[in-house]
């Protein structure tokens, strides 16, 4: 079966982003329409995966990721933090593959890539 999945790394901590608040849009025709919300889980990882079945189609998506959120619970930086949300577009052009969007980031800069 195939999916969509994210997690994500802290670099800053060195740790993965445990309670990381993750929010899925489709986006058609302009229109964003959510598809899952969820909190990460201890290992920065989703418990199962963000789109599958009905829900994983071809087309472009949205990731939000509450960076912000996460950040202010384990530092104590001046606000206001540099990053706050941080918003990934993608597109998915073949369903039929497994697609993985990992975010490695830190309260100053993020990376991400697909994976599989």
């Amino acid at each position: 079966m195939t999916k969509l999945t994210t997690h994500v790394l802290d670099v800053y901590s060195g740790t993965p982003g445990k309670g990381v608040k993750v929010e899925l849009f489709f986006i058609k025709n302009e229109k964003r329409e959510k598809i899952n919300s969820l909190i990460l889980n201890a290992d920065g990882r989703t418990d199962k995966p963000l789109a599958e079945k009905e829900n994983f189609n071809i087309g472009k998506y949205e990731l939000i990721f509450y960076i912000g959120e996460y950040f202010r619970k384990i530092t104590n930086l001046k606000e206001p933090l540099f990053l706050d949300e941080v918003v990934i577009k993608f597109g998915i052009s073949n369903n039929k593959e497994n697609y993985h969007v990992p975010l490695l980031v830190s309260p100053w800069s993020y990376s991400t890539y697909r994976g599989s």
